[in-house]
């Protein structure tokens, strides 16, 4: 692995960075205080977005995107990741790669509009009773008279409220395995507003105000079989290709907002003094920055790493689950040390600490949970030797 930028991926961590602190961060307090990113405001930024060059920048080029390789998206999604994600998902948009999945038709009505901002993506798989146990989804599709019907529920659905359609994942019938019967999943695009689909408002939560979860019912919603996605049944192939990658954003979005933390605790550990002298010269909070910057780098490198080795087509499940294990429990523990630097200051919604820290703690919950990780990296190590 070479750890040197190149000047393209200089002048991509520049230029991304400078539309994060210029055009994203100011509007952060406004998305706070409201819980709303106004459409007029949202509409404004996403334009922006696309001018500047940074909409779609994970999609391949040769369907529209910027066709960055794994590591510098990686770099990219670090820098947007310094704000919260009302502003930098909603905004600089990054249409699901599963949608490269897309063939014929679906390419023009799905695919390549996504691309180019006129229509937006969610992702539908997890269901009240179903999380981390996927093939124990409930949400069926079942082929008639030439199209499926689908009924069932999802929630916790991120960003639906923004969506022109929803990538669903439904079971499609059942095949024997060793350990008895399991789900056949497919996947299917359904648009909003195809009778029986309904996207309903979802939970409030103490992460990311502004970026919200839905809850989608499906009530003898029927869709033709030119919607399936893929293959009938091979709606866990469709998807594998994607779930790795999407882990990898969430660890490099982890890194950003981990560096902003630290550069805060760092920057009020030089301006704060108590007892005469600089708070950052005792060593009960020196000590912590230099924790903070080790497990940082740290994080930084697994998941460059993992990042390097997916563009070499060497990289494995538990490369992933390592990135984004670390960097979201680095997150976790940045943002809490940088607010006990910061004292009651830190706990003030004056800074953006509190904010921070609030949105570090679903890091550790979504597209995979922490305990699933160790699962897939334990896993990993034990089945080699018959485990």
């Amino acid at each position: 692995m070479h750890f040197g930028l190149t000047e393209e991926q200089i002048l991509i961590v520049k230029t991304t960075r400078d539309f994060v602190t210029n055009e994203l961060m100011p509007h952060e307090q406004e998305i706070e205080e409201t819980g709303i990113l106004r459409p007029e405001l949202h509409a404004e930024l996403k334009a922006k977005a696309i001018d500047a060059g940074l909409y779609a920048a994970n999609m391949p080029a040769d369907v529209g995107g910027a066709g960055l390789d794994t590591l510098t998206w990686v770099l990219y999604e670090k820098e947007l990741g310094r704000t919260g994600y009302a502003l930098h998902y909603n905004c600089v948009g990054r249409p699901s790669n599963i949608l490269c999945a897309c063939e014929g038709e679906q390419r023009e009505r799905y695919l390549f509009p996504s691309v180019r901002g006129e229509r937006v993506d969610c992702l539908a798989m997890t269901e009240p009773g179903a999380g981390s146990d996927v093939r124990g989804m409930k949400t069926s599709a079942v082929e008639k008279d030439g199209d499926f019907v689908i009924n069932g529920t999802k929630h916790f659905i991120s960003h639906a409220d923004h969506a022109d359609f929803v990538i669903l994942f439904a079971a499609t019938g059942e095949e024997a395995g060793p350990r008895g019967t399991k789900k056949l999943i497919t996947a299917f695009l359904v648009d909003k507003g195809t009778p029986g689909f309904e996207v309903r408002n979802g939970y409030k939560n103490v992460s990311h105000r502004g970026y919200n979860n839905c809850i989608l019912e499906f009530n003898d919603c029927r869709v033709p079989k030119s919607q399936v996605l893929g293959q009938v049944h091979q709606g866990f192939e469709v998807a594998n290709s994607w779930l790795g990658a999407t882990r990898l954003q969430v660890a490099a979005t982890c890194l950003g907002r981990a560096e902003r933390a630290l550069d805060l605790a760092m920057q009020w550990s030089v301006e704060r003094k108590q007892f005469g002298q600089q708070i950052g010269k005792f060593q009960g909070v020196s000590f912590k920055l230099a924790d903070m910057a080790l497990e940082l780098r740290a994080a930084e490198l697994l998941t460059l790493d993992a990042a390097w080795k997916f563009d070499q087509g060497i990289a494995t499940d538990m490369d992933m689950a390592m990135a984004k294990l670390k960097a979201s429990e680095v997150l976790a523990m940045v943002a809490d040390e940088a607010l006990q630097i910061h004292g009651g200051m830190g706990l003030m919604s004056d800074l953006p600490l509190e904010r921070i820290w609030r949105d570090a703690r679903i890091e550790r919950i979504w597209e995979g949970t922490s305990e699933i990780q160790r699962h897939i990296i334990s896993r990993s190590l034990l089945r080699p030797l018959g485990g």
